[in-house]
C-alpha cells in the first residue's frame, strides 16, 4: 500500500531534509500550525491550519477520501508526545510515513549535557501539570513540555522542592533560541514563550519527605475522613492486584481513593476508575489524585452496582466497600478480563462470611492481615492493633 499520509517533523529553523521536501512537493493538502505553515514556502498544496481544538480536523482527515496526498507538519519528532501517535493509532502501517526531526527533548538534553536515558520527560500539553508530581524525586532530572515555568516553580516549592534548579529553553533550535536559569523558590523570570522546555534538577528541602512510587504511601499523604485502606494493608493489597503498564483498575467503594491512586502511580500508563457513592468522598478522591500526581484518575459517583454500568472492562478489581451489595461481586467477576485479578477486603464478621462463600464458589486465596503499631503507653511503648482485615484474592482463568 502506498502511503497517503506523511507526517513531517519540522524544527524552529524550518530546515527540511530531501525526503521531507519531496513529500511537500507531492502534497495535495498541507496541514499544520500557523507557525509551521509559515516556515514552508508556498507550493501547489492547499493549506489548512489546525483549529482549536484540533481533533475535529484530525477526524476529518482520517475519515475523508484517501486518494489525495496529505502532509501534516508537527514539531520535532511527531511520535514523541506529538500528533503522530494520534494518527498512527487509527491507521494501518502501510497508510502513513513518519519523517521525524530532532525533538525539543533531544535538543534540551544536548544543551545541558544530560543523557536522555536518565531524564524523565513529562508532557503537560493539554493536560494537568499535576502529572509532574509523581516524577519529582530527589536528584531526578525532568524535562517538561507545555508547562509555564512560573507554575512549575510554584509547584516545586509547594512540594518541598524549592531548591531545585530550573532551566527554561525558548524556541529551541531556531535563531531566536533563548535560555533562562534559576532556582524554583526564587524564580523571577517572565513567562517567556509558549513553546518552551522546562528542565528541572529536583532538590528537596531538608525537611521534605520524598514519596515513593511503590505501594504503601504514608497514611498522612492522603486527605481522609478515616475511610481508607491503611498503609500496611494497602501495600499487601496492591501486591495482589499487581499493577501492570497500560492496565485498568476498578476501585469499588473507593473511600479516600488510596488503592486507585497508588495503582495509577505505579506506571504512567496505569489507569483507574474510583467508584464511590458519597459525594464528599468522591470530591476528596479527586483532590487526592491531583495532589499525588494522577489527575487523570476517573471518579464515578453513584450507588453500586449500577454505577459500574458502561465502564470499560477492567484488568483488576478492588472491592473495598459494599461487598454485601446484591449482584456486586457477580458484576465485577463477569466484567473482569481473563487473567485479571480481583481482591476484596473486609473488616466485619458479616463481610468475612460473604468472602468465605465466594472463596468456596470460585476459589482463590483467603488471607487474614493483622497489623499492630507501637504506641506510647505511659512512659513505655505498647502495641496498638489495627482492625484485622480479611482478604480474598483470585485470578480469573
Amino acid at each position: 500500500m502506498n502511503p497517503w499520509l506523511t507526517i513531517v517533523g519540522i524544527g524552529e529553523d524550518g530546515e527540511l531534509g530531501a525526503e521531507a521536501r519531496a513529500a511537500l512537493d507531492r502534497a495535495d493538502l498541507l496541514v499544520g500550525g500557523t507557525r509551521h505553515l509559515a516556515l514552508v514556502p508556498a507550493g501547489r498544496a492547499a493549506r489548512r491550519a489546525w483549529p482549536s481544538p484540533m481533533l475535529p480536523l484530525v477526524e476529518e482527515i482520517l475519515t475523508g477520501p484517501r486518494s489525495a496526498q496529505v502532509v501534516v507538519l508537527a514539531s520535532g519528532d511527531p511520535m514523541l508526545h506529538g500528533v503522530g501517535a494520534t494518527f498512527t493509532a487509527r491507521l494501518d502501517a502501510g497508510e502513513y510515513r513518519i519523517i521525524p526531526q530532532v525533538s525539543a527533548f533531544s535538543l534540551a538534553c544536548a544543551r545541558l549535557g544530560w543523557p536522555q536515558a536518565d531524564v524523565t520527560l513529562v508532557s503537560a500539553v493539554g493536560k494537568s501539570l499535576d502529572l509532574m508530581r509523581v516524577a519529582v524525586q530527589p536528584g531526578r532530572r525532568l524535562a517538561l513540555y507545555g508547562a509555564v515555568a512560573g507554575e512549575v516553580a510554584a509547584m516545586l516549592t509547594e512540594m518541598g522542592y524549592g531548591p531545585s534548579g530550573m532551566v527554561v529553553f525558548d524556541r529551541l533550535g531556531g535563531p531566536a533560541e533563548a535560555r533562562r536559569d534559576g532556582i524554583a523558590h526564587h524564580w523571577v523570570h517572565p513567562a517567556g514563550e509558549d513553546l518552551a522546555v522546562v528542565a528541572v534538577t529536583c532538590l528537596p528541602d531538608e525537611a521534605t519527605r520524598p514519596l515513593s512510587t511503590l505501594a504503601g504511601l504514608p497514611d498522612e499523604a492522603f486527605d481522609s475522613d478515616g475511610q481508607m485502606t491503611k498503609r500496611e494493608v494497602r501495600a499487601a493489597t496492591l501486591a495482589r492486584l499487581a499493577p501492570l503498564p497500560g492496565q485498568l483498575l476498578w476501585d469499588v467503594g473507593a473511600g479516600t481513593g488510596t488503592i486507585g491512586i497508588e495503582w495509577s502511580r505505579a506506571h504512567p500508563s496505569c489507569r483507574a476508575v474510583a467508584v464511590e457513592r458519597r459525594a464528599d468522598r468522591a470530591q476528596r478522591i479527586t483532590a487526592n489524585a491531583r495532589t499525588l500526581g494522577v489527575p487523570a484518575l476517573r471518579v464515578v459517583e453513584g450507588e453500586l452496582p449500577g454505577a459500574l454500568d458502561g465502564l470499560p472492562a477492567p484488568d483488576a478489581v478492588f472491592i473495598g466497600g459494599g461487598i454485601g451489595t446484591p449482584g456486586l461481586v457477580d458484576r465485577c467477576w463477569a466484567a473482569l478480563k481473563p487473567g485479571g485479578r480481583l481482591v476484596a477486603n473486609v473488616v466485619t464478621v458479616t463481610g468475612e462470611a460473604t468472602l468465605a462463600q465466594w472463596h468456596q464458589s470460585l476459589g482463590g486465596d483467603l488471607i487474614r492481615i493483622a497489623v499492630a503499631r507501637a504506641r506510647p503507653v505511659g512512659g513505655m511503648l505498647g502495641w496498638k492493633s489495627l482492625a484485622p482485615v480479611t482478604q480474598w484474592a483470585i485470578v480469573k482463568p
